[in-house]
């Protein structure tokens, strides 16, 4: 539509105003001017259709990548998790995927749209004056080859600028989520300049890719400027010789300046490319990244059903490393029978959660490192989903959402009602400190529950275990933020309302401990020793010293009382 205009304008100056070859024309000019508010028309109509439908495309073909990225995220093994920083991965679901949604909602248009715009006006322009077009032609490639230099000078920038961004996102993320670390030893100093160093180095990137920028556009102004005057130059010698009509010459000149722009917007559009390809390859690192094994699915699901009836759990001389080349587990040997509560001691690094992973599979054994079974079934061919629905797990460090109590602990189980979370608040012993709340269950915890105490959001967590009601139950340290009363209140309910699980207890707390069937005593990645508490007293070996330090000559009595 937007080509015609210029051919108006031929029409009506020479064969209208000058030639007056159509006398009704001149006399009615009018018309000319409702054809020219036609063809606008037309043209916006055609633009509305465009913009509309590629909005669509562009904005469903983002969502889709979105869901893909998070559902894809949400499938990686924590291995991948361990070597990303989360600052990054966010910056790559959402900066880098607007930008690839910019380019395909805009940019990928704008080039179709140039082409067709360079095919035809070119074409026009040769059938009035072909001479004319090859003095304009040149300047089509030189503003592209100038552009493509530009592509790849800008790559690489804006690659450095991209994972600057990231880090400082992280910065920003770490942060906000250890704010009462920061707070609490005085680190405030400390994060700003961390912030600013990360924040000037993306500061001066961006700069650095301004300027660049600013080059270019500078040199593409006087490009595109020498095109405008070259035509006006050429084309006025044409139209003194005759070479040329008014109408064609002013037709002419049209179609060279409403050029001018769309080929300088090509130019940019190859540069934001070299953007969107780099956001191409971002998010191509995350969606390129294999997921959780899940192999010998359909041999999987007729052993995994042996695991509701037979919940044993077996080592079998299993090593592990973490890759960086240092074994954390060596040749541990055990066996876990059902309904069994086993107590695992050990210092810090001895491999205690190490043991807890590899047994949901969050880390994947190595062929020849050792086997586990579940139930006698290795636990490589039980489907994942399966695997970890009969595992509950509450750990040290428990996560909970920015939501109400109640909804933290229903978190477990979508359709459980009031009565069934008070029940489980009730064996996790913190049901009272939730009802002494002036809103009850309906309380809001801030943000991973910072308006809890750290006791009180274990508790939570063990409820939110417990409601899900999996035949096999693991505390990774979870008792570590209660005093010693409620631990033993804690594991007293247990022992009344759980008798069929198998409750797996790791602490180095020996009173959490001492009440299990079997304890298993690591040291550095190594079965110590293992047997009952009063076993392992008798044996005078490491849990015997532990027991010594931890406890005071009144403590035991104590608990031997107990």
């Amino acid at each position: 539509m937007n080509s015609l205009t210029p051919q108006i304008f031929r029409f009506s100056i020479d064969s209208v105003l000058e030639g007056a070859k159509y006398e009704y024309l001149s006399e009615h000019l009018w018309l000319l001017a409702i054809l020219l508010i036609a063809v606008a028309a037309l043209s916006g109509l055609s633009q509305y259709v465009c913009r509309s439908n590629t909005a669509l495309a562009g904005e469903t073909f983002a969502k889709n990548m979105r869901d893909t990225l998070f559902c894809h995220v949400q499938r990686l093994p924590m291995s991948w998790h361990d070597k990303n920083q989360t600052g990054d991965i966010i910056q790559r679901c959402t900066s880098d995927v607007e930008v690839i949604r910019n380019f395909v909602v805009t940019q990928l248009l704008e080039v179709f749209r140039t082409v067709f715009l360079i095919i035809i006006y070119f074409s026009m322009m040769v059938s009035m004056n072909a001479r004319l077009s090859l003095a304009v032609l040149p300047f089509v490639p030189i503003v592209i080859i100038y552009s493509s230099v530009f592509y790849r000078l800008i790559a690489k920038r804006f690659i450095a600028a991209d994972e600057a961004e990231g880090e400082l996102s992280t910065v920003v993320q770490e942060n906000a989520t250890g704010v009462r670390v920061v707070r609490a030893f005085g680190r405030e100093r400390f994060e700003m300049d961390r912030f600013r160093e990360k924040n000037d180095i993306f500061a001066k990137l961006w700069i650095r890719l301004g300027t660049l920028s600013g080059l270019y556009w500078g040199v593409g102004d006087l490009i595109t400027g020498l095109q405008v005057v070259t035509v006006i130059v050429l084309g006025t010698v044409e139209a003194v010789q005759g070479n040329i009509s008014v109408g064609e010459f002013v037709a002419f000149a049209s179609y060279n300046t409403t050029l001018v722009w769309p080929i300088r917007g090509l130019g940019r559009i190859l540069s934001d490319m070299s953007k969107a390809g780099v956001s191409f390859e971002r998010v191509d690192y995350i969606i390129g990244a294999e997921e959780e094994a899940d192999e010998n699915v359909a041999v999987m699901e007729v052993g995994a059903e042996r695991t509701e009836d037979n919940c044993d759990i077996r080592f079998d001389h299993v090593s592990f490393g973490y890759g960086d080349g240092n074994e954390v587990l060596k040749d541990i040997d055990f066996w876990i029978p059902q309904g069994c509560t086993f107590g695992i001691l050990g210092g810090t690094g001895s491999g205690k959660s190490t043991i807890v992973q590899l047994l949901t599979r969050l880390y994947e054994l190595e062929d020849g490192k050792g086997s586990i079974r579940i139930g006698g079934k290795d636990i490589r061919r039980i489907p994942l989903q399966k695997l970890r629905s009969q595992v509950g797990m509450v750990l040290q460090e428990p996560f909970l959402y920015s939501r109400t109590i109640k909804e933290n602990i229903g978190a477990a189980l979508k359709e459980a009602d009031i009565n069934e979370i008070r029940q489980a608040a009730k064996i996790a012993c913190i049901d009272d400190a939730i009802m002494g709340f002036p809103d009850g269950y309906e309380t809001l915890v801030g943000e991973r529950g910072v308006t809890l105490s750290g006791g009180q959001r274990q508790r939570v967590a063990i409820a939110r275990m417990l409601l899900q009601k999996t035949p096999i139950m693991v505390f990774d340290d979870s008792l570590s933020a209660v005093d010693s009363q409620t631990d033993t209140r804690i594991r007293r309910a247990l022992n009344e309302h759980m008798k069929n699980a198998t409750v797996i207890l790791i602490s180095h707390r020996i009173t959490t401990l001492m009440g299990a069937d079997q304890i298993l005593v690591l040291n550095h990645g190594c079965v110590e020793e293992m047997g009952t508490h009063h076993e392992l007293i008798r044996s005078g070996g490491l849990y015997q010293q532990i027991y010594e330090i931890q406890m005071s000559q009144d403590d035991r009595r104590k608990v031997e009382v107990c």
